[in-house]
C-alpha cells in the first residue's frame, strides 16, 4: 500500500468541486487516511512550492494558493501515486484526458483544481508539511 498526497486547490474549493474530486479517489478504490481544509499564507505556500522557487510562475501559483481555502488529503492505495496523478489529468486542462479532474474542473495551467504528489519523494516532504503523524490513519499497512 503506498499513500499520497493531493490538494483540490482554491479554484475547485470555491466552485463546490470538493465532494465531486473525493467521490471520485473514493470510486478508484483509495481511501482517505487525513483529510482537513486549510488556508495557506503566502509563505506557506512558498515554503511548500520551494522546488518551483527559480519557475516564471512561482510568484503567481503561490498567490493563487494563498488566495482561499484548500482541501489537503493524504489518500492510500495501491499505486496510489500513480493512480491519482492518472485520475487528475495532465497539468494543462486544455491537455488532459477527457473524464480526468483537471479536464473537467480545471481552467487554466495553475487553476487545474487540484495538486497530487509527483514522486515517493515527494510524498515524504508534502504529506507531513499539512499532517502530523496523529492525524493519519492507517489502512492494512
Amino acid at each position: 500500500m503506498e499513500q499520497t498526497l493531493a490538494i483540490v486547490k482554491p479554484d475547485a474549493v470555491g466552485r463546490g468541486k470538493t465532494g465531486e474530486i473525493i467521490r471520485r479517489f473514493e470510486e478508484a478504490g483509495l481511501q482517505i487516511c487525513g483529510l482537513k481544509m486549510v488556508r495557506m499564507e503566502r509563505r506557506e505556500a512558498e515554503q511548500f512550492y520551494h522546488v518551483h522557487r527559480e519557475r516564471p510562475f512561482f510568484e503567481s501559483l503561490t498567490v493563487f494558493m494563498s488566495s482561499g481555502p484548500s482541501v489537503v488529503m493524504v489518500l492510500q492505495g495501491e499505486k496510489a501515486i500513480s493512480t491519482v496523478r492518472a485520475i487528475m489529468g495532465a497539468t494543462d486542462p486544455a491537455q488532459a484526458s477527457p473524464g480526468t479532474i483537471r479536464r473537467e474542473f480545471g481552467t487554466g495551467i495553475e487553476r487545474n483544481a487540484i495538486h497530487g504528489s509527483d514522486s515517493p519523494e515527494s510524498v515524504t516532504f508534502e504529506v507531513p508539511y499539512f499532517f502530523a503523524g496523529i492525524e493519519i490513519l492507517r489502512f492494512g499497512m
